[in-house]
Protein backbone atom coordinates (compact mmCIF):
# COMPACT_ATOMS: atom_id res chain seq x y z
CA UNK A 1 0.00 0.00 0.00
CA UNK A 2 2.60 2.44 1.07
CA UNK A 3 4.62 1.67 -2.26
CA UNK A 4 1.08 2.68 -4.61
CA UNK A 5 0.78 5.64 -2.26
CA UNK A 6 4.62 6.78 -3.51
CA UNK A 7 3.96 5.74 -7.10
CA UNK A 8 1.10 8.29 -6.96
CA UNK A 9 3.06 10.80 -5.08
CA UNK A 10 5.63 10.46 -7.87
CA UNK A 11 3.51 10.81 -10.67
CA UNK A 12 1.84 13.93 -9.22
CA UNK A 13 5.29 15.11 -8.95
CA UNK A 14 6.32 14.97 -12.76
CA UNK A 15 2.55 16.65 -13.72
CA UNK A 16 3.57 19.73 -11.75
CA UNK A 17 6.99 19.49 -13.25
CA UNK A 18 5.31 19.23 -16.20
CA UNK A 19 2.85 21.93 -16.51
CA UNK A 20 5.87 24.44 -14.82
CA UNK A 21 8.43 23.62 -17.97
CA UNK A 22 4.79 24.31 -20.04
CA UNK A 23 4.20 27.40 -18.61
CA UNK A 24 6.52 30.14 -20.54
CA UNK A 25 4.87 28.52 -23.75
CA UNK A 26 1.93 30.18 -22.48
CA UNK A 27 3.29 33.42 -21.67
CA UNK A 28 4.73 33.67 -25.33
CA UNK A 29 1.48 33.59 -26.92
CA UNK A 30 0.97 37.27 -26.94
CA UNK A 31 3.88 38.12 -27.43
CA UNK A 32 4.18 41.21 -29.39
CA UNK A 33 3.86 42.25 -33.55
CA UNK A 34 7.21 43.47 -34.81
CA UNK A 35 6.28 45.97 -37.81
CA UNK A 36 8.63 47.91 -40.69
CA UNK A 37 8.31 51.77 -40.07
CA UNK A 38 8.97 53.46 -43.16
CA UNK A 39 10.75 56.86 -42.62
CA UNK A 40 12.64 59.09 -45.09
CA UNK A 41 16.52 59.52 -44.44
CA UNK A 42 17.36 63.09 -43.73
CA UNK A 43 17.85 64.46 -47.51
CA UNK A 44 14.77 63.27 -48.54
CA UNK A 45 15.63 60.85 -51.20
CA UNK A 46 14.98 57.54 -49.95
CA UNK A 47 13.10 55.12 -47.44
CA UNK A 48 14.63 53.58 -44.67
CA UNK A 49 12.79 51.28 -42.40
CA UNK A 50 12.52 50.63 -38.92
CA UNK A 51 11.78 47.88 -36.70
CA UNK A 52 8.82 49.29 -34.65
CA UNK A 53 7.05 46.73 -32.01
CA UNK A 54 3.25 47.85 -31.54
CA UNK A 55 2.40 47.49 -27.96
CA UNK A 56 0.57 44.74 -26.60
CA UNK A 57 -3.48 45.30 -25.95
CA UNK A 58 -5.93 42.27 -26.03
CA UNK A 59 -8.41 43.06 -28.54
CA UNK A 60 -11.89 41.67 -29.06
CA UNK A 61 -12.46 41.37 -32.40
CA UNK A 62 -9.96 41.22 -35.61
CA UNK A 63 -10.98 44.42 -36.43
CA UNK A 64 -10.22 45.78 -33.13
CA UNK A 65 -6.63 44.59 -33.95
CA UNK A 66 -6.26 46.03 -37.50
CA UNK A 67 -7.88 49.49 -36.05
CA UNK A 68 -5.54 49.17 -33.07
CA UNK A 69 -1.94 48.87 -35.56
CA UNK A 70 -3.57 51.28 -37.71
CA UNK A 71 -3.43 53.62 -35.36
CA UNK A 72 -0.12 52.67 -34.31
CA UNK A 73 1.68 52.90 -37.54
CA UNK A 74 0.13 56.08 -38.94
CA UNK A 75 1.38 57.74 -35.54
CA UNK A 76 4.68 56.62 -36.25
CA UNK A 77 4.75 57.33 -39.89
CA UNK A 78 3.58 60.79 -38.82
CA UNK A 79 6.54 61.46 -36.34
CA UNK A 80 10.14 60.38 -35.36
CA UNK A 81 11.91 59.23 -32.49
CA UNK A 82 14.29 62.18 -31.72
CA UNK A 83 16.62 59.45 -31.63
CA UNK A 84 16.81 58.57 -35.09
CA UNK A 85 18.15 60.60 -38.17
CA UNK A 86 15.04 60.46 -40.08
CA UNK A 87 12.37 62.23 -41.83
CA UNK A 88 8.48 61.63 -41.13
CA UNK A 89 7.27 60.16 -43.92
CA UNK A 90 4.13 61.91 -43.85
CA UNK A 91 4.67 65.69 -43.28
CA UNK A 92 3.87 67.98 -40.06
CA UNK A 93 1.65 70.26 -42.20
CA UNK A 94 -0.59 67.37 -43.84
CA UNK A 95 -3.38 66.59 -41.87
CA UNK A 96 -4.65 62.84 -41.70
CA UNK A 97 -8.28 63.45 -41.02
CA UNK A 98 -9.40 59.31 -40.78
CA UNK A 99 -9.41 55.87 -42.74
CA UNK A 100 -12.17 53.29 -43.70
CA UNK A 101 -10.87 49.74 -44.11
CA UNK A 102 -13.25 48.38 -46.72
CA UNK A 103 -12.07 44.47 -47.32
CA UNK A 104 -8.65 44.54 -47.70
CA UNK A 105 -8.65 48.12 -49.05
CA UNK A 106 -7.60 50.70 -46.22
CA UNK A 107 -8.75 54.32 -47.49
CA UNK A 108 -6.91 57.04 -46.30
CA UNK A 109 -8.52 60.39 -45.80
CA UNK A 110 -5.97 63.68 -45.73
CA UNK A 111 -6.65 67.40 -45.98
CA UNK A 112 -5.73 69.29 -49.20
CA UNK A 113 -2.07 70.07 -47.62
CA UNK A 114 -1.45 66.36 -49.11
CA UNK A 115 -1.64 68.05 -53.03
CA UNK A 116 1.16 70.74 -51.78
CA UNK A 117 3.92 67.92 -51.72
CA UNK A 118 6.62 67.89 -54.79
CA UNK A 119 6.27 64.83 -57.00
CA UNK A 120 9.50 63.51 -55.11
CA UNK A 121 8.43 64.23 -51.81
CA UNK A 122 4.79 62.85 -52.27
CA UNK A 123 5.93 59.69 -54.32
CA UNK A 124 8.28 58.99 -51.46
CA UNK A 125 5.22 59.39 -48.85
CA UNK A 126 3.03 57.33 -50.58
CA UNK A 127 5.50 54.41 -51.19
CA UNK A 128 6.38 54.57 -47.01
CA UNK A 129 2.58 54.83 -46.60
CA UNK A 130 1.99 51.36 -48.50
CA UNK A 131 4.72 50.08 -47.67
CA UNK A 132 4.03 50.59 -44.05
CA UNK A 133 0.35 49.85 -43.90
CA UNK A 134 0.07 46.82 -46.07
CA UNK A 135 2.00 44.56 -43.57
CA UNK A 136 -1.20 44.28 -41.51
CA UNK A 137 -2.86 41.16 -41.53
CA UNK A 138 -6.17 42.18 -43.60
CA UNK A 139 -4.85 44.85 -45.43
CA UNK A 140 -3.79 44.87 -48.98
CA UNK A 141 -4.32 47.99 -51.04
CA UNK A 142 -4.31 51.62 -49.79
CA UNK A 143 -6.15 54.55 -51.43
CA UNK A 144 -5.48 57.92 -50.45
CA UNK A 145 -8.01 61.15 -50.41
CA UNK A 146 -7.45 64.31 -50.19
CA UNK A 147 -10.53 66.78 -49.30
CA UNK A 148 -12.39 63.83 -49.69
CA UNK A 149 -11.41 63.56 -53.49
CA UNK A 150 -9.69 60.17 -54.48
CA UNK A 151 -5.61 61.38 -54.97
CA UNK A 152 -4.78 62.36 -58.72
CA UNK A 153 -2.12 62.29 -60.70
CA UNK A 154 -0.61 65.39 -62.49
CA UNK A 155 -2.92 64.57 -65.81
CA UNK A 156 -6.21 64.56 -63.74
CA UNK A 157 -6.07 60.78 -63.78
CA UNK A 158 -6.98 58.99 -60.97
CA UNK A 159 -3.96 57.19 -58.91
CA UNK A 160 -6.25 54.42 -57.63
CA UNK A 161 -5.99 51.44 -55.18
CA UNK A 162 -1.85 50.40 -54.78
CA UNK A 163 0.06 47.46 -53.38
CA UNK A 164 3.03 46.99 -51.03
CA UNK A 165 4.50 45.00 -54.66
CA UNK A 166 4.02 48.11 -56.33
CA UNK A 167 6.74 49.69 -54.25
CA UNK A 168 10.03 48.50 -53.84
CA UNK A 169 11.41 47.70 -50.35
CA UNK A 170 14.59 50.45 -50.60
CA UNK A 171 14.60 53.46 -53.03
CA UNK A 172 17.98 54.15 -53.81
CA UNK A 173 16.64 57.34 -55.17
CA UNK A 174 13.32 58.67 -56.55
CA UNK A 175 14.49 57.76 -60.10
CA UNK A 176 13.40 54.07 -59.38
CA UNK A 177 10.14 55.55 -60.56
CA UNK A 178 8.93 56.76 -63.41
CA UNK A 179 6.31 58.71 -65.12
CA UNK A 180 4.66 56.74 -67.50
CA UNK A 181 1.40 57.58 -70.31
CA UNK A 182 -1.16 54.66 -70.41
CA UNK A 183 -3.75 54.20 -73.04
CA UNK A 184 -6.83 52.19 -71.19
CA UNK A 185 -10.04 51.72 -72.11
CA UNK A 186 -13.07 51.44 -70.24
CA UNK A 187 -17.12 50.69 -71.30
CA UNK A 188 -18.75 53.75 -72.42
CA UNK A 189 -22.63 54.65 -70.77
CA UNK A 190 -23.93 52.03 -73.07
CA UNK A 191 -22.09 49.14 -71.82
CA UNK A 192 -21.62 47.99 -75.65
CA UNK A 193 -18.51 50.22 -76.99
CA UNK A 194 -14.52 50.63 -75.18
CA UNK A 195 -14.08 54.40 -74.51
CA UNK A 196 -10.23 55.71 -74.62
CA UNK A 197 -8.86 57.21 -71.28
CA UNK A 198 -5.14 58.05 -71.45
CA UNK A 199 -3.53 58.27 -68.19
CA UNK A 200 -0.28 59.15 -66.43
CA UNK A 201 1.20 57.21 -63.86
CA UNK A 202 4.23 56.89 -61.74
CA UNK A 203 5.22 53.58 -60.97
CA UNK A 204 7.92 51.47 -60.53
CA UNK A 205 10.73 50.53 -63.23
CA UNK A 206 10.95 46.93 -61.92
CA UNK A 207 7.58 46.47 -62.23
CA UNK A 208 6.18 45.38 -65.63
CA UNK A 209 3.86 47.66 -67.75
CA UNK A 210 1.61 44.73 -68.75
CA UNK A 211 0.84 44.49 -64.82
CA UNK A 212 0.89 48.16 -64.15
CA UNK A 213 -1.95 47.72 -67.45
CA UNK A 214 -4.58 45.50 -65.58
CA UNK A 215 -4.22 46.62 -61.99
CA UNK A 216 -5.32 50.32 -63.24
CA UNK A 217 -7.79 48.99 -65.39
CA UNK A 218 -8.90 46.87 -61.99
CA UNK A 219 -8.87 50.13 -60.65
CA UNK A 220 -11.09 51.96 -62.66
CA UNK A 221 -11.56 54.96 -64.53
CA UNK A 222 -10.65 58.21 -63.66
CA UNK A 223 -12.88 60.20 -65.58
CA UNK A 224 -16.66 60.98 -65.78
CA UNK A 225 -18.53 59.37 -68.28
CA UNK A 226 -17.08 56.13 -68.68
CA UNK A 227 -17.56 53.28 -66.49
CA UNK A 228 -15.71 50.32 -65.32
CA UNK A 229 -15.11 46.75 -67.26
CA UNK A 230 -13.56 44.62 -64.08
CA UNK A 231 -14.82 44.24 -60.98
CA UNK A 232 -12.45 45.92 -57.69
CA UNK A 233 -11.90 42.47 -55.74
CA UNK A 234 -10.41 41.23 -59.21
CA UNK A 235 -7.21 39.46 -58.39
CA UNK A 236 -4.59 39.03 -60.82
CA UNK A 237 -2.32 36.04 -60.24
CA UNK A 238 0.14 36.67 -62.30
CA UNK A 239 1.44 38.39 -65.80
CA UNK A 240 4.10 36.93 -68.21
CA UNK A 241 5.67 37.62 -71.95
CA UNK A 242 6.41 35.41 -74.28
CA UNK A 243 6.98 36.57 -78.18
CA UNK A 244 4.55 39.03 -77.94
CA UNK A 245 1.88 37.58 -76.10
CA UNK A 246 0.75 38.38 -72.75
CA UNK A 247 -0.24 35.51 -70.83
CA UNK A 248 -2.71 37.22 -67.95
CA UNK A 249 -3.22 34.62 -64.97
CA UNK A 250 -6.52 36.02 -62.60
CA UNK A 251 -8.41 34.09 -59.83
CA UNK A 252 -12.24 32.77 -59.88
CA UNK A 253 -12.92 36.27 -59.24
CA UNK A 254 -12.70 37.36 -62.80
CA UNK A 255 -15.78 35.33 -63.79
CA UNK A 256 -18.10 37.33 -60.93
CA UNK A 257 -18.09 40.11 -63.37
CA UNK A 258 -21.67 41.33 -62.89
CA UNK A 259 -20.72 44.73 -64.55
CA UNK A 260 -24.05 46.11 -66.86
CA UNK A 261 -21.34 45.77 -69.65
CA UNK A 262 -21.62 43.11 -73.05
CA UNK A 263 -19.77 40.06 -72.15
CA UNK A 264 -16.62 40.86 -74.79
CA UNK A 265 -16.49 44.50 -73.47
CA UNK A 266 -13.98 43.03 -70.14
CA UNK A 267 -11.74 40.99 -72.80
CA UNK A 268 -11.63 43.46 -75.27
CA UNK A 269 -11.08 46.42 -72.30
CA UNK A 270 -7.76 44.25 -71.33
CA UNK A 271 -6.57 43.24 -74.86
CA UNK A 272 -7.20 46.83 -76.61
CA UNK A 273 -5.26 48.57 -73.36
CA UNK A 274 -2.72 45.75 -73.63
CA UNK A 275 -2.14 45.86 -77.79
CA UNK A 276 -1.95 50.19 -77.16
CA UNK A 277 1.64 48.95 -76.16
CA UNK A 278 3.94 47.98 -79.78
CA UNK A 279 5.30 44.85 -78.17
CA UNK A 280 1.80 42.92 -76.95
CA UNK A 281 -0.09 41.38 -80.53
CA UNK A 282 -2.11 38.98 -78.38
CA UNK A 283 -3.59 37.96 -75.10
CA UNK A 284 -4.18 34.81 -73.40
CA UNK A 285 -6.49 34.69 -70.34
CA UNK A 286 -6.55 32.00 -67.59
CA UNK A 287 -8.37 31.42 -64.36
CA UNK A 288 -6.72 29.69 -61.59
CA UNK A 289 -4.22 28.38 -64.58
CA UNK A 290 -6.60 27.12 -66.51
CA UNK A 291 -8.13 27.92 -70.28
CA UNK A 292 -11.01 25.32 -70.68
CA UNK A 293 -13.23 28.19 -68.75
CA UNK A 294 -16.44 30.03 -70.68
CA UNK A 295 -16.73 33.81 -69.40
CA UNK A 296 -20.24 34.95 -68.67
CA UNK A 297 -21.38 31.47 -70.44
CA UNK A 298 -20.72 33.05 -74.11
CA UNK A 299 -16.56 33.59 -74.50
CA UNK A 300 -14.06 30.82 -74.46
CA UNK A 301 -10.69 31.54 -73.11
CA UNK A 302 -9.54 29.17 -74.74
CA UNK A 303 -7.80 31.02 -77.25
CA UNK A 304 -5.65 34.07 -77.86
CA UNK A 305 -7.49 37.30 -78.08
CA UNK A 306 -5.98 39.71 -80.73
CA UNK A 307 -6.84 43.67 -80.89
CA UNK A 308 -10.32 44.42 -81.91
CA UNK A 309 -10.84 48.07 -83.28
CA UNK A 310 -14.66 47.52 -83.64
CA UNK A 311 -15.05 47.19 -80.22
CA UNK A 312 -14.04 51.14 -79.87
CA UNK A 313 -16.11 54.10 -79.83
CA UNK A 314 -13.32 55.71 -81.94
CA UNK A 315 -11.19 53.72 -84.44
CA UNK A 316 -7.61 55.38 -83.51
CA UNK A 317 -6.30 53.27 -86.98
CA UNK A 318 -6.86 55.22 -90.42
CA UNK A 319 -5.86 52.76 -92.45
CA UNK A 320 -8.42 49.82 -90.54
CA UNK A 321 -10.97 52.32 -91.15
CA UNK A 322 -9.95 53.03 -95.25
CA UNK A 323 -10.04 48.77 -95.45
CA UNK A 324 -13.31 48.67 -94.18
CA UNK A 325 -15.02 51.42 -96.73
CA UNK A 326 -13.00 49.49 -99.30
Amino acid sequence: MRQLKGILILLVCVAILAGCERKPETETKGSREEFQIYYLNSAMTTMEPVAYTIPEQSQESQKDQIDWEIDHLMHQLKTVPKDLDRQAAVPDKVGFDYYKLEDSFLYLYFDNNYTMMNSTREILCRASLVRTLTQINGVDHIVIYTAEQPLMDSMGSLVGPMAGADFIDNISNVNSYEKTDLTLYFADVSGDKLEKETREVVHNVNSSLEKLVIEQLIAGPGKPGINPTLPRDTQLLNVSVNENVCYINFDSSFLNNTLEVKEYIPIYSIVNSLAAMSSINKVQITINGSQEVMFRDSISLNQLFERNLDYNLESEDPTNKEEKNN
